[in-house]
């Protein structure tokens, strides 16, 4: 189908049917897709986690101020970043493009120090706020990925994300919970999926030079 299309059919669903749940296919081409995604440096410090548990959902609605789609989608999806990127990171990266590609280390080693030096020269809230940048990029490539596969999705900033941290045990795996995105399908009685989508029109968002 026409990207185009699948994009004006796509919207922040208010309203998941919970008796419809994704497929393994469905579910491994989003961990795919977020995989895939553009990162800077190709460095990775971001992770998804696919919680699919509604009892640990029911636990987590609170904290995301009791907006259903966290426990009526088929799965909750919650992007994460790293708390901390150190030197181990980068060498991760490195040997990984070293086996993959057999890149002699002549010529990753100046690539491999001065990333390391970047990641040293920030600091810890400068490398969060760095990766949170990361998270974005993710979540609008997971989302039009729903949208290409039918796949309704709702993404939130709204939650509190200490709560989600504390709840889902990120700080002992070293994560921080940054966005969610619930997905599965829309309900049929879900009223605004019919609503006409409202956007600028297009001269006025896209300047040509």
């Amino acid at each position: 189908m026409d990207i185009i299309q699948s994009l004006q059919w796509r919207y922040a669903t208010k309203k998941f049917d919970p008796n419809k749940n994704l497929t393994q296919e469905k579910l491994h081409t989003l961990k795919e897709a977020f995989n895939l995604t553009a990162t800077s440096f190709g460095l990775q410090t971001i992770s998804l986690l696919i919680i699919e548990n509604k009892q640990l959902r029911e636990k987590l609605l609170p904290a995301a101020y009791h907006q259903r789609q966290i426990v009526e989608a088929s799965r909750l999806l919650v992007l994460c970043i790293k708390d901390h990127i150190n030197t181990a990171d980068v060498d991760d990266l490195f040997d990984n493009v070293s086996e993959l590609r057999n890149t002699p280390e002549t010529i990753l080693e100046p690539y491999r120090n001065d990333l390391k030096s970047m990641m040293k020269n920030m600091t810890q809230v400068e490398q969060q706020e760095w990766s949170i940048k990361q998270a974005y990029i993710a979540l609008g490539n997971l989302m039009t990925v729903c949208a290409v596969e039918r796949i309704d999705s709702c993404p939130m900033e709204g939650f509190e994300r200490a709560q989600y941290d504390a709840i889902l045990s990120l700080k002992e795996k070293g994560l921080k919970s940054v966005l969610l995105l619930p997905v599965g399908y829309r309900a049929e009685d879900d009223i605004f999926s019919s609503f006409k989508k409202v956007r600028k029109n297009l001269n006025d968002a896209v300047l040509e030079m």
